[in-house]
Formats: structure tokens, sequence, C-alpha cells
């Protein structure tokens, strides 16, 4: 049999032990795995294909999914969202997965990775829709990636957050756009929200940002890897900065997404 060679998988926050091998990706398991499987299995199954699909797991213990080739956005990508019209794409690609998702029943006692508690469980949300997770790939194939923390939570939990990333909502003076109002309200437009979401969402925009912070500072007290070295590294600073942006100017997001 052929050898493939292993290629290190790097960029992302947690990525230790993810490799390519030829077509794969295989990646260290964990009590999430099965249920992540059956998730990604059910949403090949009804057709949404903006996800890797699982193959089992390989004769070294680690999970096996297809490698999906591409660009990921983060963090010197985000040109790949231009015009308009591709951010309104990732919105679409949100709310297709959360349409697809609507009809997954869960394996009996699912271990899910619960990392920060969502508001809501209508459906088991991806909990990580940012550009670090996504990938543009030729002929504009796109889809999300590590999907390990996908839990029960609201389509508005995964709305809020995927809004954060992908418009982007920031503090910092290199990502801030004079347009963030308008580009909020493509991305409701595009993904379907109604007026009574709409609403809701204004606020949530905070909450969930100010959760990212929140989850890091208590896992740095708890000592719990690797989030204790983010947590040394900046990125909680950048996450309260990002949440008390966002908070100062909730009703500035909040005329955007109902204006007419």
């Amino acid at each position: 049999m052929k050898h493939v060679e292993e290629q290190p998988l790097t960029g992302g926050n947690v990525s230790e032990g993810v490799v390519r091998v030829g077509d794969t990706v295989r990646r260290p398991v964990g009590p999430w795995t099965p249920g992540v499987h059956a998730l990604l299995t059910h949403l090949h199954e009804v057709g949404f294909r903006a996800a890797p699909r699982p193959l089992g797991i390989d004769d070294q213990g680690r999970e096996v999914l297809t490698f999906v080739p591409g660009n990921v956005v983060w963090p010197d990508r985000f040109s790949l969202l231009e015009p308009a019209q591709r951010l309104a794409r990732v919105a679409r690609l949100v709310r297709d997965f959360h349409d697809a998702v609507q009809d997954f029943t869960p394996p009996p006692d699912p271990h899910w990775q619960v990392l920060i508690p969502a508001e809501g469980s209508e459906i088991i949300a991806h909990q990580d829709l940012a550009p670090w997770n996504l990938v543009v790939g030729e002929e504009n194939e796109w889809a999300f990636i590590d999907w390990d923390t996908a839990a029960p939570g609201s389509r508005l939990w995964d709305v809020a957050y995927a809004m954060h990333g992908f418009i982007p909502l920031s503090a910092h003076p290199g990502r801030q756009r004079t347009d963030a109002g308008d580009r909020l309200r493509i991305f409701a437009d595009a993904y379907g929200l109604d007026e009574s979401e709409r609403r809701q969402l204004a606020p949530l925009l905070g909450r969930r940002t100010r959760s990212m912070h929140d989850f890091l500072r208590d896992q740095t007290t708890l000592g719990n890897q690797p989030w204790a070295t983010l947590w040394a590294e900046g990125h909680g600073d950048v996450w309260r900065s990002d949440a008390e942006y966002i908070e100062q100017r909730e009703e500035q997001w909040a005329s955007a997404l109902l204006a007419s």
C-alpha cells in the first residue's frame, strides 16, 4: 500500500494533532465525536454540502473527515467576502445549515462539547461560525469546518456570533467598517430574519461576544488549556474590547437591522 505523507494543519487556535492525509483530514477524537459525526452525516443526507463529510475512525483512533480545499477567510482574506453579495452568501449558508439541522435527531445520550452555555436550544448549533472556520474554494465552493463544538443552541445565538466575525463588528482600528450597519442589514436580509428576530438580535450581539471573553477568563482561572494560553496571548482583551464596542453601539445596530 502506498504511504501517504501526513501534513500538519496549523493556523487555528486549537489545531494540535490535526493533519491532512491525501484528501482527508485526521483529528483527535473526543466524547463528542459520535454526535458530531451523526450531525455531519445528517447534513449531507439532506443535501447540505457546505461541511466536511465524516469517513469514520482510522487505525490510530483519529476521526477521518473529507478535506475541504480552498482559503480560510481569517485573518487576511476578507476580500473574499467582497462585494456585499458574497457576505450575503455567508448568511444564506448559515440559514441553509440551520434549516438542514432542524430535523436532525441526535444519537442517544450524545456528549456535546459545551464550552459556552447557549441562550436557547432549538437546534444543534455550530457555535463557531466565524471567518477562521469558513473555507472558500474554487468555483465558489464554500464550507464551514471545525464542528467539534457543535452543541444545543439557537439560530440567533449562531447568527449573532457569525455577524461579529463576518461583518466584522470589531474594536480593532484595522478591522472596523464604516459600513458595518449596512453589512448587518445585508446579512439579516440574506438570512431571512423577521422583525421580531431582529429586535432580539440587537442586544444579543454584545452578550454573545462578551460570553467569549468570560469563557476565556473562567477557563484561565481554572488553569485549563489551551484557553489559558490564549488568554495570556491577549485574546481575552480582544473579545472584551469588541464586546464593549458592540454594546456601546446597540442602538445603531438596532436601527440598521430594522431599517426598511
